[in-house]
């Protein structure tokens, strides 16, 4: 068994504000809220129609139950997601990180982001920038004291440049007519998926909505250095080079299952609950929506759109000659700084599942490679592999976040599936999941695994 197999006692720490309590759920959303958002739906929207907004709308709905059972068990452990499924067996662990590893090694979200920058700027390589920003990236990630907070910054400043472009396209480009459009097709669309759109398209956009993969799984390590919960008795996880605190996170939390913890569980859970619903769930939903909406305002029935991020020049293009040169300008900043920003959030993700893992599992002993210190080892080598994949010849960013977000819908239906025996059977009765939250993760397997079977299904008949 890990080392971290026994249960340690604790009371559960006293709630703290909803104020306070916001965080995860922005970073989460501001990580997820770019290829989906930015490139992905739009183009499926620009192609195909408002049809499939009903998709979007039932994957957020989905997500969210996930995500709250991820939050769950932390919330009463203080361990995250992945250490519960690797107490039964290690196998999982390493499924998972690997799952991460493929699914953010390919730089599509930054590859993406240097594109746009290089129609903002009117020029440039986007392989040389997109090498740089990656390098910058993970300087930021080195040096940061308290790496959540860095993050957590950073993509909070993204949400509201996001928020701020939203509300401008609402007033100046969207008409009525689309909104029309677009609630009629939300209703008579549903369940029907318009012609031309593969599933391959489906699951990779369906990997996108939000957060999808590995990404949803960082709930567990945000909330914990966020001190929700019984996260509250783990350290947070402080870089080697400017902090010194560690983030051992060995141990495996319980809390006394009597009158004063329970009360002080529900709210803990009820807060949890609210401070994601209206930062990611709602932020999540209004962004695809009016990007959808944008896309379909301005791309929707041309014939020049090609399955890369040129449509978005073009866009730009139109919202210049409709509006005016600014607005293409600010599209194309927010896009730019959206997709880096979301690049920076995938490489701590990934950074803090593998370091988790490895080090409770293989290297609990080790002096000299601390959490800390791995987790910088797996951020600079996904640069260094993700610069080398760049530097190789592979730059069309559509099909590297083609790539990315299709393994992340398979790897989510995969750990929805532990979600159900890790809140059902390690948690105490008082608090796991049951009721409508396990019918909905239940449905959210369905959910993804049809669409997973459906791909598969379609990639042997054309063998």
């Amino acid at each position: 068994m890990p080392p971290d197999g026994h249960l340690t006692t604790r009371n559960l720490p006293e709630p703290m504000s909803l104020r306070r309590m916001v965080g995860p759920g922005v970073v989460a959303v501001g990580i997820g809220m770019a290829a989906g958002e930015i490139i992905l739906w739009p183009y499926l929207t620009a192609i195909g129609g408002l049809g499939l907004l009903w998709l979007a709308f039932a994957t957020l709905a989905v997500q969210f139950v996930i995500n709250m059972e991820i939050e769950r068990y932390t919330l009463a452990t203080g361990q995250t997601a992945v250490a519960g499924f690797s107490r039964w067996w290690k196998g999982w662990g390493i499924v998972i990180c690997l799952a991460g590893a493929f699914q953010y090694v390919w730089p599509g979200w930054a590859t993406s982001g240097s594109t746009v920058f290089t129609y903002l700027v009117g020029g440039g390589d986007p392989v040389w920038i997109t090498v740089a920003v990656l390098a910058a990236i993970g300087v930021l990630l080195s040096v940061s004291k308290v790496i959540y907070k860095t993050v957590e910054r950073v993509e909070i400043v993204k949400v509201g440049l996001t928020l701020f472009f939203l509300a401008v396209v609402v007033v100046f480009v969207i008409s009525l007519a689309t909104w029309g459009e677009g609630a009629r097709e939300s209703v008579t669309g549903f369940g029907q998926i318009p012609e031309g759109i593969t599933f391959t398209l489906l699951l990779s956009a369906i990997g996108a909505a939000g957060a999808g993969g590995v990404h949803n799984l960082v709930l567990s390590n945000w909330i914990r250095d966020k001190r929700y919960g019984m996260g509250a008795h783990v350290p947070r996880l402080i870089s080697p080079i400017t902090g010194q605190e560690e983030a051992a996170g060995s141990d495996r939390y319980t809390f006394p299952q009597d009158d004063e913890n329970l009360a002080r569980w529900r709210v803990w859970w009820k807060r949890a609950n609210i401070e994601h619903f209206f930062a990611f769930l709602l932020v999540c939903f209004l962004t695809i929506t009016i990007m959808s909406l944008l896309a379909y305002e301005t791309l929707f029935g041309r014939d020049d759109l090609k399955s890369d991020p040129s449509f978005l020049r073009i866009e730009g293009d139109v919202l210049a000659s409709e509006v005016g040169g600014w607005l293409k300008l600010l599209f194309f900043a927010v896009a730019a700084v959206s997709l880096w920003a979301a690049a920076m959030g995938l490489l701590d993700v990934i950074g803090r599942v593998a370091s988790d893992f490895v080090r409770r599992n293989y290297l609990a002993g080790s002096a000299r490679w601390t959490e800390a210190r791995l987790y910088l080892a797996v951020v600079w080598g996904e640069i260094v592999l993700g610069s080398l994949i760049l530097l190789a010849g592979f730059t069309q960013p559509l099909g590297l976040l083609i790539v990315s977000t299709c393994a992340a819908s398979v790897v989510t239906l995969l750990y929805s599936v532990l979600l159900v025996r890790l809140n059902r059977k390690d948690l105490p009765a008082a608090i796991r999941i049951g009721g409508w939250r396990l019918g909905g993760l239940l449905a959210a397997i369905g959910f993804y695994g049809f669409f997973a079977v459906a791909m598969v299904v379609t990639q042997l008949q054309k063998l």
